[in-house]
């Protein structure tokens, strides 16, 4: 069965990295990657329905206009249940209380380290907290 992965970041190349990371859950249909470089169509692609099932959202949080807290803020007003795990450059603490506060379910600081998150990601694919 395969579960849906929201990416949003605003920069090109990270949408590179995470296709090249998750290229053997892709090809065994494990994981369907979706791209979204900005706050607002993050909310439009949420807004029209991501299939196959979305399990979670990795959203970078320094992005022009909307920022990732927002984001964040407004998908927990929308979709309190959908588990959003914010991902950084910047893992100050202002930010992880923040990201705490809004209801994040990780926060994850750059570079990404892909086996923990595809633990994490498994884990949420299961019903795990």
């Amino acid at each position: 069965m395969s579960v849906s992965i929201l990416v949003v970041d605003d920069e090109p190349d990270v949408g590179e990295l995470f296709r090249q990371r998750f290229r053997r859950e892709a090809r065994q249909g494990t994981y369907v990657l979706h791209f979204s470089y900005s706050g607002e169509e993050a909310l439009a692609r949420l807004d029209d329905g991501i299939r196959p099932e979305l399990i979670g959202i990795l959203s970078d949080i320094n992005m022009p206009g909307m920022d990732g807290l927002a984001l964040l803020r407004e998908i927990k007003q929308r979709w309190p249940e959908l588990p959003v795990m914010m991902v950084t450059a910047y893992g100050d603490d202002e930010h992880r209380r923040c990201a705490d506060g809004y209801g994040a379910a990780e926060f994850i600081t750059k570079p990404v380290d892909f086996d923990f998150l595809k633990q994490r990601l498994s884990q949420l694919t299961n019903g795990a907290p």
